[in-house]
């Protein structure tokens, strides 16, 4: 084996998840995500994508097969050893209480009886909410506060995020922000990201895509791979061109008549 190949950090061995014990909801997934990959789990409203992620976090557990983060059983880790390792952000951020920013960032300090090398501050700073350290979260826009959850995770050391739909209901200037903060962390960092998304423009940026329909995977692989008019007419029930522009980068073109 090579010493420079990369190493499995998360996998999922034929695994599949039943909230009706009668029918399944996902079927047979089997997945292996590495150190530093960012990933795109791609799929229509109702397609598992957040069922998998909830899996994956330990959130809930598979009905058949197994999971493993770093060669463990996932069910074997305690909360706080989990939390060490990956983190999930669930789509829904919405929180009643006036935390600071600096207050809820402190929560990713929640795994550690020592404190970790980084601070809070830097944390902040990282995702660029230095100057609003002291503001209510009830106060920032949706993008930033998405940022100061990110911060919350970077605090928390995680090597592994896992993030449903975090640019849903953003203007495309904050999805723009949120995906190049991610790209920079994995970047940096050598984090792995895991993201669930419904569009396809987006996916088409990611390193890998996960293409998902009815809890099981269609295609994984290269965006140019895994996105073509077939599958993505399987997954979405829609004709799509997949087109190229000048300089070689691809985009979606919706129509009927194809």
């Amino acid at each position: 084996m090579s010493s420079d190949r990369k190493h499995i950090i998360l996998e999922l061995d034929n695994v599949g998840f039943r909230y009706d014990r009668h029918k399944p909801f996902v079927r047979n997934l089997s997945l292996s995500v590495h150190d530093g990959e960012f990933i795109g789990l791609l799929g229509a409203n109702g397609s598992g994508k957040s069922t998998i992620l909830k899996l994956a976090s330990g959130i809930v557990k598979p009905s058949e097969g197994r999971i493993r983060l770093w060669d463990k059983d996932l069910q074997w880790y305690k909360n706080k050893d989990r939390a060490k390792l990956l983190c999930y952000l669930p789509q829904l951020l919405d929180i009643g209480i006036p935390f600071k920013v600096k207050e809820l960032v402190s929560m990713g300090l929640y795994p550690y009886d020592i404190l970790p090398a980084i601070t809070v501050n830097e944390a902040i700073d990282m995702v660029g909410l230095g100057e609003k350290a002291d503001t209510n979260i009830t106060n920032l826009s949706g993008g930033e506060r998405r940022r100061a959850f990110i911060a919350m995770t970077l605090l928390q050391g995680a090597g592994l995020l896992l993030l449903d739909e975090p640019l849903a209901n953003l203007d495309i200037k904050y999805q723009l922000e949120i995906l190049r903060l991610l790209r920079e962390l994995k970047e940096k960092k050598n984090i792995s990201i895991i993201m669930a998304l419904h569009d396809i423009n987006i996916a088409l940026q990611f390193e890998k895509v996960v293409l998902i329909k009815e809890g099981a995977i269609l295609g994984f692989g290269k965006p140019e791979e895994v996105l073509t008019g077939d599958l993505l007419k399987e997954a979405f029930d829609v004709n799509i061109r997949i087109k190229k522009q000048e300089s070689g980068e691809a985009y979606i073109s919706y129509g009927i008549d194809i």
